[in-house]
């Protein structure tokens, strides 16, 4: 994978994560938490946007998004199944002494 791919990766992710963010503050929030939520939302909701017209639009970046998808997928399945084995023999480590 390739800078565009990892940016794509990076933007796409930030997006999502800033929309699921905002729609969870700005539903649970009260008062100020919930225009941060907003605010959370609408910037999550601009940077994906903004990618996806730079991407399609106007062909500046030109990157196969369900390939990038499905690779970044498969590497955060894989680390996170490393991760969790680890920490599971630590576990295991530290019990039996």
């Amino acid at each position: 994978m390739d800078w565009i791919g990892f940016l794509t990766v990076l933007l796409l992710t930030f997006s999502l994560v800033m929309l699921l963010a905002g729609a969870f503050t700005a539903y649970f929030g009260s008062g100020k938490s919930r225009m941060i939520g907003v605010v959370l939302l609408v910037i999550g909701l601009i940077v994906g946007l903004l990618w996806a017209y730079l991407g399609y639009a106007d062909e500046l970046i030109t990157v196969d998004l369900s390939e990038v998808i499905w690779v970044a997928f498969v590497n955060i399945l894989a680390a996170l199944i490393g991760a969790l084995v680890a920490v599971g023999a630590f576990l295991l480590a530290i019990m039996k002494s």
